[in-house]
């Protein structure tokens, strides 16, 4: 299978598990990442969407968070799946102090949705205890109300490298 055969597969079966009209994907995949204007302002709304939440998080505002999360968001981390209540509750407790996002790559999913892929290094503090990371994160957000909303987030940690055998 070649780049875009296997992207397309992907996206359909991603988009046709969230809703999104499989007319549409076919379409988007195939766009390359600056085909136009309209899928650049697309690109820059969910990006700009995506910083808002980690700022929302690093300012401790729990109610802006919640507000750009939809009420039926997937989220995925080591510790399994995870529903809108459960991430919330547990961002209480949690507050980034610096973040960076970097080797962002964007698929338009919809006219007003679309997913980013990209590699986070965070610092915070995390139930009184501080941290500092590095993830791979995916969210799909979508346009909803006249409002970004994140649906599906994705959270994995970087392998290790397996240390040098003597």
């Amino acid at each position: 299978m070649n780049k875009l055969t296997t992207r397309l597969l992907h996206v359909t079966i991603l988009g046709g598990a969230l809703g999104v009209p499989p007319f549409a994907i076919p379409f988007a995949a195939q766009l390359p990442d600056s085909a136009n204007a309209k899928s650049d302002s697309l690109q820059q709304q969910i990006v700009a969407a995506e910083r808002d939440g980690l700022e929302a998080l690093k300012a401790g505002n729990v109610d802006r968070f919640a507000d750009m999360t939809a009420e039926d968001a997937v989220f995925v981390d080591a510790a399994g799946l995870a529903n809108k209540a459960t991430v919330v509750s547990n961002v209480v407790g949690f507050r980034l102090t610096d973040f960076s996002m970097e080797g962002i790559r964007f698929v338009q999913l919809s006219p007003t949705s679309g997913l980013i892929a990209y590699k986070i290094t965070e610092k915070g503090v995390s139930h009184g205890r501080d941290f500092a990371a590095q993830a791979y994160i995916s969210s799909i957000w979508f346009r909803q109300n006249g409002k970004w909303v994140c649906k599906f987030s994705q959270e994995t940690t970087p392998r290790q490298p397996k240390p040098a055998q003597p």
